[in-house]
């Protein structure tokens, strides 16, 4: 497919910029844009001159893409993000009350789903022809694996269907817009992607309440299968437009997996403070519902602290995304760092009452939940001190970075909770039993920080 009918044209495609810049460096357009793929010479399916591209940074394509992305981020992350609601309910529900494993399930579907996102992008890569039905399987995966949770009867049943088998959908479902979102956005790639990062946080607050009404109504089984039906119905008129600006290629673009990156000290420090980060992030969403009914909540009053976490998200992914088109992206790290920080320490350790509580699930959502919205600008820092690298796959590989921390804040939050023995004996939550998970949650977001030492010292 030809991609242009004038040089000009041609010349405008090439560099990446929808208003014929031709001033943009010819490194930014390939980190923006696969290799070759907006210049002349390539070949795509379709046949020579079948039409123009569509817009970039904006347009109705452009937008209608970014609608699909936020909703499948929505519909599929949300409900990840929910957990803690189904955690709170078959702690006290038999045939899972009293099993010490039943927040292995959560973290297992983020993580796999953080895990799973590089391999998914070099698959769409390598077999081009193929990636444009990934989101579809996906969806089919997320949804069949909450049917087959409704006919669990043990822990390690939950584990594989609804962490599992849900994270391989989610992950299916989502990642195709890490590798079309380049495509679609360049000038305003960091406050496109906070808005679909957003997406979570908006169902995030519809979610729980939901699910918290439809489990005390009509139990899990059913609850299950009602969200499986939810989720595929509200999914599949998206499906259409979350798709790439760019036609296929004939053949895969195997000078995209160019890996080096890996092996480069900007990477390595970046993806630190991202793993480590993630290894106290999820801990808050999974067991503020507990603690809550442990001060004495409804389960209402319970699921409203990931509500409000939740809530706080999408106004805090937007800014940070708005930010990180703007400023270094340490300097957004900073932000999220220090506030999650002093969030953690001083309100949830004396959160000694649901008031104090819900102002400190606000305070995190707000600052700890935008971190996720820098990867767009780490991204393109490792990309410049890397030029060989495409930052379509560099971004999914902190998302691998999240998915290890992730995995390894289940095995550790019941290691910790476990380990507490501070209960009876410390002030504030720190003597709830709790101590542990607070301590845990305020040093990793404290390392999460870490590039910003780094930048001082020159070494990113």
């Amino acid at each position: 497919m030809s991609l242009s009918h004038s040089e000009d044209n041609e010349s405008s495609l090439c560099s990446g910029n929808s208003d014929g810049d031709p001033t943009r460096k010819a490194n930014d357009s390939h980190k923006a844009y696969p290799p070759g793929a907006l210049c002349k010479k390539t070949e795509f399916e379709g046949g020579p001159n079948e039409g123009y591209l569509p817009q970039v940074d904006g347009g109705v394509h452009a937008w209608l893409f970014l609608l699909a992305a936020t909703m499948l981020e929505a519909l599929v992350w949300g409900y990840a993000f929910s957990f803690g609601v189904f955690q709170d309910f078959y702690s006290v529900h038999e045939p899972f009350k009293g099993s010490r494993n039943i927040a292995v399930i959560g973290t297992c579907a983020m993580g796999i789903a953080y895990l799973l996102a590089p391999f998914t992008i070099m698959m769409m890569i390598m077999i081009p022809r193929l990636a444009r039905w990934i989101s579809t399987v996906g969806i089919v995966i997320v949804c069949v694996s909450l049917v087959l949770s409704s006919f669990a009867s043990s822990t390690t049943q939950l584990i594989l269907a609804q962490g599992v088998a849900y994270g391989i959908g989610a992950c299916f479902s989502y990642t195709p817009s890490i590798l079309y979102m380049s495509e679609w956005f360049v000038k305003r790639k960091g406050l496109a992607f906070g808005i679909s990062l957003a997406g979570s946080g908006v169902s995030g607050v519809i979610f729980p309440p939901l699910i918290q009404w439809l489990l005390g109504e009509y139990g899990v089984q059913t609850t299950l299968r009602v969200s499986a039906v939810i989720l595929f119905i509200l999914a599949v008129p998206f499906l259409y437009w979350h798709k790439p600006r760019l036609p296929p290629p004939m053949a895969p673009s195997y000078d995209r997996l160019n890996l080096r990156f890996l092996y480069s000290r900007v990477y390595n420090i970046y993806q630190l403070g991202n793993t480590v980060e993630a290894l106290g992030f999820f801990l808050p969403t999974i067991y503020l519902p507990t603690y809550a009914r442990s001060i004495g909540a409804s389960e209402i009053v319970s699921s409203l602290t990931v509500t409000l976490i939740n809530l706080s998200w999408v106004f805090s992914s937007v800014f940070m995304g708005f930010l990180s088109d703007r400023y270094h992206c340490t300097t957004c790290i900073l932000i999220s760092t220090v506030g999650t920080v002093l969030a953690v320490f001083f309100l949830w350790g004396f959160a000694i009452n649901i008031p104090v509580l819900y102002v400190f699930c606000v305070a995190y959502g707000l600052l700890a939940g935008g971190y996720t919205a820098t990867w767009a600008g780490v991204a393109e820092e490792i990309g410049r001190a890397n030029p060989a690298a495409d930052v379509s796959v560099i971004y999914p590989f902190m998302e691998l970075g999240r998915g290890i921390g992730n995995l390894a804040s289940g095995p550790l939050s019941e290691a910790l909770l476990k380990a507490d023995n501070w209960q009876g004996s410390a002030y504030g939550v720190y003597g709830s039993g709790y101590g542990t998970l607070v301590v845990c949650t305020g040093a990793t977001a404290l390392i999460g920080g870490v590039s910003i030492a780094a930048r001082q010292l020159n070494w990113v």
